[in-house]
């Protein structure tokens, strides 16, 4: 059996990562095709493909992640192995954002407009020209999640961190096929207006072909393991009431993050054309979040399971030893990412942005260092999230939350006084501090439910950390500061390798820094890393 799980984590973990690369990739090469930063055409398309995202979360993702998973599982136990819930639930849900994407098709243009106030009616239309192609992928990401989930809870796991793949291979080939018709334009300076049909439909049309496939070929392992859907529109008993109402406050957590995003998305739609905004907020949060998916997640699921146990059981005392274990190690690993990835971010954003102009590159580069102010804060709250859920906490949550999101919301619109190139950076800004008093909000409200949270030493090994952070900031940027100076024209792979050393100085120092203070964090993480990798060798 452990066997059997190692190679289910081997392949799951290979296909996320060859996915992710390939989403780089991808990023990279459609600001190549149409630029980012002041790109009118970029954000055009922004806008276009994270509509269909943003209203299958609103519409269904909620319901689907925290009410419909917890039945499939439940139904797989049945004699039939869950199929006549399955084909109940898969035809609910097809039904339900076919009907939704229909209607926000028709709606189309005035939700567009009211995300793109200041926009030009040459821009607003290409955005909903995009928006036509892109919409349709709503119903197949309800699709592939259903069709993953029954996987999962059959214990085939490949396919549903493999499928992405395939749609990132189909989406590069669009762009390809693109560039080679329609030629490069990675500073962004081809008109709204110079659009015609065909281009829109290789651009769109090719990100939209590859979330079908991405859906589609789940089928095809659903055969491999017995399972035959067929259509079923008697949904009465299917025990969704209940769930739901369990979930309510997971459901209403998702509405209102992503009811806010359509206003702070207005307010970064004003910048587009002048500075960083759809496109270059969309490519700066993928950075963001590479190290806190591969970090944070990695090490806060490692804990969760102990997390819920001990919750569930009503230990408290290995609760507050696990949550402060996991928060320590976690912020000592998301603190060396953040002035990582900030004193190495004028290489990432000249890999990011092709030979595109200097300027461009800068502004990019001041939003993704804007943002890494909050990524220890990110992650860390990625990790008391997580304990409030081990209790079956799912108000809390909700709570914190929404005070964030209203804070955003406020900023965010106070952004608008500023001249239309700061308003990205603007952005990243009040994003971070938004973060750090959710954090604190968070970690207050799990005091007061639990008692004490080992409070004291999880701050003194912040404030470690932030010490061993210092003298790394100081030597990268000015790692990074010297070889802007004497190579100031340095090209895309001097870039990465650059990126490199950067981070590898940055590292070295941190690491050198905390043995010197003698942080018990980082014994803690090296026995940790230690006893994992033993036991998968073992």
């Amino acid at each position: 059996m452990a066997a059997g799980l190692m190679r289910a984590s081997a392949v799951m973990a290979s296909g996320t990562m060859v996915s992710r690369v390939l989403g780089f990739a991808k990023s990279m090469l459609l600001v190549y095709a149409i630029g980012m930063v002041a790109s009118k055409s970029a954000d055009a398309f922004a806008n276009g493909n994270l509509l269909p995202n943003t209203l299958y979360m609103i519409l269904a993702g909620g319901m689907i992640n925290a009410v419909l998973v917890p039945q499939i599982v439940k139904a797989a136990k049945n004699p039939d192995g869950g199929a006549a819930y399955i084909n109940k639930i898969l035809t609910l849900v097809l039904t339900t954002l076919a009907v939704g994407t229909a209607v926000v098709m028709l709606l189309a243009p005035w939700i567009m407009w009211l995300l793109t106030p200041e926009w030009g009616e040459a821009q607003r239309s290409l955005a909903v020209a995009f928006a036509y192609w892109c919409l349709p992928q709503i119903v197949f990401y309800g699709m592939y999640t259903v069709l993953g989930e029954v996987l999962n809870a059959r214990s085939v796991f490949g396919p549903f961190t493999w499928a992405p793949v395939l749609n990132n291979v189909i989406a590069i080939a669009g762009i390809i096929v693109f560039v080679a018709m329609y030629g490069s334009d990675r500073n962004g300076t081809r008109s709204p207006s110079d659009w015609d049909p065909t281009a829109i439909a290789v651009l769109a049309g090719s990100a939209t072909l590859g979330v079908i496939a991405q859906a589609l070929v789940l089928f095809i392992s659903w055969h491999k393991a017995g399972i035959r859907y067929r259509p079923d529109f008697h949904w009465r008993g299917t025990g969704l009431g209940q769930t739901g109402r369990i979930a309510g406050w997971s459901l209403a957590t998702i509405t209102v993050m992503q009811l806010s995003g359509f206003i702070t998305q207005a307010v970064v739609n004003t910048a587009s054309g002048a500075g960083a905004s759809a496109s270059a907020m969309q490519n700066a949060w993928l950075i963001f979040m590479l190290p806190h998916s591969v970090l944070a997640v990695s090490l806060g699921t490692a804990y969760f399971t102990r997390l819920a146990e001990s919750g569930q059981n009503g230990n408290m005392v290995d609760f507050r030893a696990d949550f402060s274990a996991s928060a320590r190690q976690i912020l000592l690993v998301m603190v060396l990412a953040a002035v990582a990835v900030f004193s190495a971010s004028p290489f990432i954003s000249t890999v990011f942005n092709l030979n595109a102009d200097p300027h461009l590159v800068y502004q990019f580069t001041l939003v993704l260092q804007c943002y890494m102010l909050g990524l220890a804060a990110y992650s860390f709250l990625f990790v008391v999230q997580r304990a409030f859920y081990a209790l079956s906490d799912t108000k809390s949550p909700f709570i914190f939350t929404s005070i964030q999101i209203g804070l955003l919301v406020v900023l965010a619109l106070c952004l608008l006084v500023l001249p239309k190139e700061w308003v990205g950076p603007g952005y990243g800004l009040v994003f971070s501090l938004t973060i750090i008093v959710q954090a604190l909000i968070a970690v207050f409200m799990l005091r007061k439910k639990v008692g004490s949270i080992d409070g004291a030493r999880i701050l003194a090994s912040l404030l470690q950390f932030t010490i061993a952070a210092v003298p790394a900031l100081v030597i990268g940027w000015g790692l990074s500061l010297a070889v802007g100076v004497i190579f100031p024209d340095y090209g895309i792979l001097a870039a990465i390798g650059f990126a490199a050393i950067d981070a590898l100085v940055v590292t070295g120092v941190y690491l050198v820094t905390l043995r010197l203070i003698r942080s018990p964090e980082l014994a803690e993480l090296s026995n940790f890393v230690s006893r994992k990798l033993g036991r998968n060798r073992s």
